[in-house]
């Protein structure tokens, strides 16, 4: 009996096909920037002709027959970037379509389970495969855009360091001068005004300089690597920084240990503490806090590593910028240059250490992880 009705239902799906197909082709979705529209037909007949073989084939055979349509299939749909809403729907409505043939056929419902249950295996298993490997191909296609745009972006800083390099060697000259120069003013002429805010200025310019130069080489050619005590540059650096220091009032707090000697290039880390306090000092002036902040903590962990943190009682980072501040050419400044965090977390890095930021409410914590030195001074 089954096979009995096995041939009439094939045989009513031949003499319907046609039918079938144009019902389900005029009621589907389809986006008019779709460039594989015209090929949906086509894909239709392909499924319909599986079904109409399906009790010819063992469960293998089948299953291997709808996967690699249902591949063929999901790739055009990634490559459209159609919505796969679209998609699932349209099979859907294929499935409905060739249901309301079934019951024009004139078969019983109860000789038709088996090739029920048959036809829902197709398009279920259909749907599972193409679906499956459209989430795969979109993954692909965006981590091959991304791995695009990440690889132009290096370019530009590349070229960004190619550009600005040779450049700002030619500019470091007068500015030598001239701070030679200031050092001559001084020794001739000790009480003349503004010499010390004119010097401080100048090295505010050369550590702006030195910023673009950290860009372009990861290594610089003659440099050589040295042991100092992580301390005393932070003392150099709060005398450096006390114009601003006291221009905007702030309080500094100082809780750092006295014996924790690091490895690497010290004019470097000076340039990260410079610009992680600095800026936490334009914050606190531009938002007039109350009770202007700095609190520069260290300690030791595991005897293997300095924990720096720099913490300033200015407003919280929101957290949709949190993941961002990093980036290069990031900023909220005006005539900022969004390069000093991503700087001082490219120092960090070379330096085999890290560099995180934590902000709430009350406290914006930078934190810089580094390793000691293997032995002492």
């Amino acid at each position: 009996m089954l096979s009995e009705v096995r041939t009439d239902l094939i045989t009513f799906f031949k003499k319907n096909k046609e039918n079938l197909l144009l019902e389900w082709e005029n009621s589907i979705i389809i986006s008019n920037d779709d460039p594989f529209k015209e090929k949906i037909r086509e894909n239709g007949i392909a499924l319909v002709n599986v079904i109409l073989n399906m009790h010819l084939m063992s469960e293998q055979e089948l299953l291997n027959i709808l996967k690699e349509h249902a591949l063929k299939v999901s790739e055009e749909r990634a490559l459209a970037n159609i919505n796969i809403g679209e998609f699932v729907y349209n099979v859907n409505h294929g499935r409905t379509v060739l249901y309301s043939y079934l019951s024009k056929a004139g078969l019983q419902w109860t000789d038709l389970q088996e090739s029920i249950n048959k036809i829902n295996f197709c398009f279920d298993k259909f749907l599972y495969y193409a679906v499956t490997h459209y989430t795969e191909a979109k993954n692909k296609i965006i981590e091959e855009k991304s791995m695009f745009i990440d690889s132009t972006h290096q370019d530009r800083l590349t070229l960004l360091g190619q550009m600005t390099s040779s450049f700002i060697h030619e500019f470091r000259n007068p500015l030598t001068s001239i701070q030679g120069f200031i050092q001559l003013l001084k020794a001739d002429h000790p009480d003349m005004k503004y010499l010390d805010i004119i010097s401080s200025e100048l090295d505010q310019l050369n550590f702006r300089i030195s910023q673009f130069l950290l860009l372009s080489k990861k290594e610089l050619i003659g440099k050589e690597k040295e042991q100092f005590h992580h301390n005393k540059l932070i003392d150099e650096v709060l005398n450096f920084l006390y114009p601003s220091i006291l221009d905007g009032n702030v309080k500094i707090n100082k809780k750092i240990a006295e014996e924790m000697i690091l490895y690497g290039y010290a004019d470097e880390i000076r340039q990260v503490f410079i610009n992680i306090i600095f800026n936490a000092i334009d914050v606190l002036n531009h938002h007039r806090i109350s009770n202007p902040t700095i609190e520069i903590k260290s300690y030791i962990e595991n005897d293997t590593h300095l924990i720096l943190s720099i913490s300033n009682n200015g407003p919280m980072i929101p957290f949709e910028l949190s993941k961002t501040i990093f980036e290069p050419f990031f900023t909220t400044k005006k005539l900022g240059t969004g390069l000093g965090l991503f700087v001082c977390k490219e120092i960090i890095e070379k330096h085999k250490g890290n560099l995180t930021c934590s902000s709430t409410p009350e406290l914006t914590i930078f934190t810089i992880k580094l390793p000691l030195a293997a032995s002492p001074l």
